[in-house]
């Protein structure tokens, strides 16, 4: 939890962006996995963690900007709760450190709402993406569940996404505490890691850190032999001598921040040689990205600028030919580089996304792409100081995506898929970091990871394998 002022200067800037109305934001429930009383871990809703503070279940905030009255709705744990779970501190005192007086019972919110929208109060909520959320809203504002999305408020997610954008110093420490986590996590992986284990293995051993932190992970954490799949949550592979393991993780600490790193490594001391030349190209588009890191800087274009380095790279391999602005003009390095190049961070491992990538990466006048390798891509817009990004590129040779881009004749004058073939199992690779844009340039936040592959190859030979 951050001081009174932090939480009270949050809301008063809310405030003043939004104008009139009534603000509601709801927090998040306990959610049962497969009965009521067996729950998920509980993770607070990240907006209203940012501008309220508390991290207990069940609960509303109203913020009537025309009458000035800031109010959370709860109620104190029952006693079959405490019998089962123990006590906690009083929604009241809790109320209290994050500047808040009013507290009322969740019977009376409806009542609340209700007396507002008969006045003809506008009502600023967010698109809700849990269940619970939409239930509970479509009770309080008698609005169809398909409908809140169209409903909700525009304004309010601007203001908030305005808000939350730029970190403070406060919260650049915590995403620190939480990459310190990571690298930790990173670290674990590379000395673990050998033939005979299991994917599995290492993901319990990276899990390990974080819980042993007494937080958890920001998401669940990737841990494959196969980084061709981006997203691979499939575990059960053994680890074999010329494999390579890719682990992207973060760990997230007690204040709701997030860590996201990844690292690629060889299961061997030593990439082989055409590892290396592909990682080599992975590193310099990483280089060129990091180096073009600054206020004011569209982030699209340093997306572009390293699609354009990795192609550069393929073509001294033969995978690629031609001209590298051309390629990426026409979407030829997508074969390779399928995903957006970074995205922010900071309470979310990808911070605000639930409130609409339109409004948090993008802006009224540039647009995001919709076409296969940039759909994906998180963050377009100018840079600004005070934002906490990832940088990413990654390089993926997708069989089932050489196949198809074979058979349509797609990028023939940039391609050559003779060569290609070659590489179909290759797999993937890709390197991640954090950084701050500061006013002049970037900082890479947390404590130092190996990154080139000579860096990688340093620490597998002297450090003991566990």
């Amino acid at each position: 939890m951050f001081s009174t002022q932090e939480y009270i200067a949050r809301r008063a800037g809310l405030k003043k962006l939004v104008g009139e109305g009534l603000i509601l934001l709801t927090g998040n429930d306990e959610v049962g996995i497969n009965f009521e009383d067996n729950i998920y871990p509980f993770r607070q809703d990240s907006t209203f963690l940012y501008f309220f503070g508390i991290q207990t279940f069940g609960l509303t905030a109203i913020i009537d900007l025309d009458n000035d009255e800031e109010i959370i709705f709860g109620d104190d744990p029952s006693i079959d709760h405490i019998v089962f779970s123990g006590p906690i501190e009083s929604l009241q005192s809790q109320a209290r450190k994050v500047g808040v007086s009013a507290v009322k019972s969740v019977s009376e919110l409806s009542e609340y709402i209700g007396g507002a929208v008969s006045k003809g109060k506008k009502v600023h909520f967010l698109p809700p993406y849990r269940a619970e959320h939409s239930v509970k809203l479509s009770a309080l504002l008698n609005v169809a569940i398909p409908e809140l999305e169209e409903h909700s408020s525009v304004e309010l997610i601007k203001a908030i996404v305005k808000l939350r954008t730029k970190k403070s110093a406060a919260e650049v420490l915590e995403i620190e505490k939480a990459l310190n986590i990571t690298v930790e996590m990173q670290y674990r992986a590379m000395e673990v890691a050998k033939p005979a284990l299991k994917e599995s293995d290492v993901f319990g051993e990276v899990s390990k850190i974080a819980l042993a932190k007494g937080v958890g992970t920001s998401f669940p954490p990737i841990v494959t032999i196969n980084g061709q799949i981006l997203h691979n949550h499939y575990r059960g592979n053994e680890l074999s001598e010329g494999d390579m393991l890719l682990c992207d993780c973060g760990g997230e600490v007690a204040s709701g921040y997030a860590g996201d790193l990844t690292r690629t490594f060889p299961i061997a001391k030593k990439f082989s040689a055409t590892q290396k030349a592909v990682y080599d190209i992975m590193y310099a588009s990483y280089r060129t990205a990091v180096e073009m890191l600054r206020p004011g800087q569209l982030f699209l274009d340093v997306h572009l600028a390293a699609a354009e380095k990795i192609v550069e790279g393929l073509i001294t391999l033969g995978l690629m030919k031609g001209d590298p602005k051309k390629a990426v003009a026409k979407g030829a390095h997508t074969m390779f580089f399928q995903c957006g190049l970074g995205h922010l961070l900071g309470l979310d491992v990808h911070d605000m996304e639930n409130l609409g990538e339109q409004y948090v990466g993008y802006t009224d006048t540039l647009k995001k792409r919709t076409d296969f390798g940039f759909r994906s891509l998180r963050l377009g817009r100018a840079l600004e100081e005070g934002m906490v990004l990832t940088v990413e590129p990654g390089i993926y040779f997708i069989p089932e995506l050489i196949d198809l881009r074979k058979k349509e004749g797609k990028y023939l004058d940039f391609i050559d898929y003779e060569v290609l073939e070659k590489y179909r199992n290759f797999g993937g690779i890709r390197v991640e970091d954090v950084f701050l844009i500061t006013s002049n340039g970037a900082q890479i936040l947390g404590n130092r990871l190996p990154t080139s592959a000579t860096e990688i190859e340093e620490f597998m030979i002297s450090h003991k394998r566990l």
